[in-house]
């Protein structure tokens, strides 16, 4: 059985028949927030509930503990100096790991309140960090730590590193997730997996115009996930998103139409591109860490 469906004969240009869906890693309880790190052939991802990230070594295959605890990480990503930026359940935060390992917190009130449970982030060109604040961190004590959200509600932010302002970009989603920028950063695109907690809720991404003073316009539905809900997504050089969902990872082309899909034995909740020339798709799936050869590469990161 074929690991990928091609539900529009266009998907099968970006699957490389002889490649096979690799096992890299098992034993987590829910893998998240892969990030690759090219200067050094490693990823960092997280395992939410057992409160560590790991490092897995590309030369090696080796798997280490990268930091316990963790705060309950969740999304990762790296701002344009290479620094590793992370979203964290438990202590409600963004923060920054310098390059000596010391960590300088981004974000964590808006408002004199607590942020709900940063989830997942990305950094702008101009060094400005966006990242999505919904409250599974703070629902129970399984992926942070059980409390009632000070906001009130669950947004989407623009944190400026250089003064520490923390603002509201979008105020209308009911559980905001995953979340990437087109590569000439024109539009966001914003994951909304209200349905995890009720099944009438949106199960969307979202697509945002960015204009030039930082704000989204124009905001619409790009595409429904189903089976499951979006979760965290990545770009390539075509314009196509790939997004984690129920039964695999789902492709979908620039107009927001389904092309393909990587069929995974578990939920996937996110993933990145990778490797020496960003053309190996790594899957955070529930319990394991796995990855895949395709004929696209991901839009260039730091």
């Amino acid at each position: 059985m074929s690991y990928f469906e091609a539900i529009d004969p266009r998907f099968s240009q970006y699957m490389i028949p002889v490649c096979s869906l690799e096992t890299l890693h098992t034993g987590m309880r829910w893998a998240e927030g892969p990030v690759y790190f090219a200067d050094g052939r490693y990823l960092v991802l997280s395992d939410i509930p057992n409160n560590r990230m790991l490092r897995w070594e590309e030369e090696t295959g080796q798997v280490s503990v990268f930091r316990y605890p963790s705060g309950f990480s969740n999304g990762n990503t790296r701002d344009r100096q290479g620094r590793l930026v992370t979203c964290e359940h438990g202590n409600r935060r963004v923060t920054r790991t310098e390059p000596d390992g010391t960590i300088t917190v981004l974000a964590d009130r808006v408002g004199g309140k607590r942020l709900n449970s940063p989830n997942d982030v990305v950094v702008k060109s101009d060094g400005t960090v966006w990242f999505t604040d919904p409250p599974y961190g703070i629902l129970t004590d399984y992926e942070g730590h059980k409390a009632e959200s000070e906001i009130g509600g669950c947004h989407v932010y623009r944190c400026d590193p250089q003064t520490g302002e923390v603002a509201v970009v979008a105020d209308d989603f009911v559980k905001p997730n995953g979340l990437a920028f087109s590569a000439d950063e024109r539009q966001l695109f914003v994951a909304d997996s209200g349905r995890s907690h009720a099944p009438d809720a949106p199960h969307h991404i979202r697509v945002f115009d960015v204009t030039n003073g930082g704000r989204l316009t124009n905001g619409r539905v790009f595409a429904t996930i189903d089976p499951g809900i979006p979760d965290g997504f990545r770009l390539d050089e075509d314009g196509n998103l790939w997004v984690g969902a129920g039964d695999g990872v789902h492709c979908f082309d620039a107009t927001g139409k389904l092309i393909g899909k990587i069929l995974t034995p578990e939920t996937v909740a996110n993933l990145t591109f990778g490797g020496p020339k960003r053309n190996r798709l790594f899957i955070a799936a529930t319990s394991a860490l796995y990855a895949v050869y395709v004929n696209a590469r991901g839009i260039q990161a730091p």
